[in-house]
């Protein structure tokens, strides 16, 4: 194994958790580490798919240009997932930075090439790619039914999850959560189809009701996840 593969602090959860040191060595001398800076695009919808990457640090949005040209996020990357498509011609979503990030970028057609003669990283694949639509419609599910006090209820605890493994994440055992959110409350209002009056009324009743504390701009401390759940609708 190479010292960089070593040395990855998503190692164990990537997709590079199928290989045998044989195939990661031959993945890294295919690769390569590209920094992208807060607000920094990576990839344009619509532009070819030459590369893919898996996420080492920091997050990412996908975002579509509405009829109108405004920007409508519909996909969050963290550490440790896979990012562009495999099998196409072009880029579906735009990928832009919310956070400054670190990624390992491989050329799509040798990528591809590697799954087959990779099964085990193919499969692995294929199950990601399930979850991630499992994923979508549980999220369309939120949104045709849940109450505004739902919505954001279960979006905080679902940033909380895919928060871990973020350097600013913190926690307890048994006690508060602490993370940042990778979105201004403009965003999120997007993304769950809310107002952003509606977004930060809400916040602010989770903040009285002792549920959550709201120490910086995007701060949240989760203080009681039993009651948060239960806001949510998941108990």
């Amino acid at each position: 194994m190479s010292a960089v593969c070593a040395d990855c602090a998503v190692r164990d959860a990537s997709l590079c958790s199928s290989l045998g040191d044989d195939a990661l060595r031959q993945l890294h001398r295919i690769g390569r580490r590209q920094r992208v800076a807060r607000g920094e695009t990576m990839l344009w919808a619509g532009s070819d798919s030459l590369v893919c990457a898996t996420l080492l640090s920091g997050v990412l949005k996908l975002s579509a240009a509405t009829s109108d040209g405004r920007e409508q996020i519909v996909g969050l990357h963290f550490p440790s997932d896979f990012i562009g498509r495999l099998y196409a011609d072009t880029i579906p979503f735009t990928v832009s930075a919310l956070t400054d990030a670190e990624l390992c970028v491989v050329p799509r057609d040798r990528f591809e090439a590697m799954l087959t003669t990779n099964g085990e990283m193919e499969r692995l694949l294929l199950k990601r790619t399930f979850a991630t639509l499992d994923a979508t419609r549980a999220r369309l599910l939120i949104l045709s039914r849940n109450t505004a006090a739902e919505k954001v209820a279960g979006f905080v605890l679902s940033m909380a999850e895919r928060a871990r493994g973020i350097s600013d994440f913190q926690a307890l055992p048994g006690g508060p959560v602490t993370f940042e959110l990778p979105l201004t409350r403009g965003q999120i209002a997007d993304v769950l189809g809310l107002t952003i009056e509606t977004v930060s009324r809400q916040l602010t009743k989770l903040r009285h009701a002792g549920v959550l504390a709201l120490p910086g701009v995007r701060s949240v401390t989760i203080r009681d996840a039993a009651a948060l759940r239960h806001c949510a609708g998941l108990d």
